[in-house]
C-alpha cells in the first residue's frame, strides 16, 4: 500500500476501514481551502434505495489494489453528518463534520468555506 497522493483519481473505489471492512464507494474529494490539500471523502453509503453520502477524514489515508482505506472504523464513519447523494455539503454543515471526528474546526477568516469539493 502507498499514501493516496492522487487521491481524486480513486473515484468509483471502494472505501475501507482500518481493519479492510467496506464502508463504501468514493463519490468525491473535498479539499482544505486554506492549504489546498484533501481533508474528506465523500462515501456513498447505504441501500440502493436509500443512498446518502458521509464524511471521512483522509489524512492518512492509503491505497491498495481497487481501494481506499481510512483509518477510521466503519461505524465511526457511518454515524458521520450525511448528505442526500446529489448534494453539496453546506457551509453551515462543516462544523459538524469536523466536531464528529474531534478536529478542530475554524472558518476562514472572513466567515468563508473551510472545504471546497473537486
Amino acid at each position: 500500500m502507498f499514501e493516496a497522493d492522487n487521491i481524486r483519481d480513486w473515484r468509483g473505489q471502494d472505501v475501507v476501514d482500518s481493519g479492510g471492512r467496506k464502508i463504501g464507494t468514493l463519490e468525491s474529494i473535498y479539499f482544505d481551502t486554506a492549504t489546498d490539500r484533501p481533508a474528506f471523502a465523500a462515501v456513498t453509503i447505504g441501500l440502493p434505495t436509500r443512498r446518502r453520502l458521509v464524511f471521512v477524514p483522509v489524512d492518512k489515508a492509503t491505497v491498495g489494489p481497487g481501494y481506499l482505506k481510512v483509518t477510521y472504523d466503519k461505524s465511526v464513519v457511518k454515524d458521520a453528518p450525511g448528505i442526500d447523494p446529489d448534494g453539496e455539503l453546506a457551509a453551515e454543515g462543516e462544523g459538524a463534520v469536523f466536531a464528529h471526528y474531534d478536529l478542530p474546526y475554524e472558518q476562514g477568516s472572513r466567515g468563508e468555506r473551510r472545504l471546497g469539493r473537486r
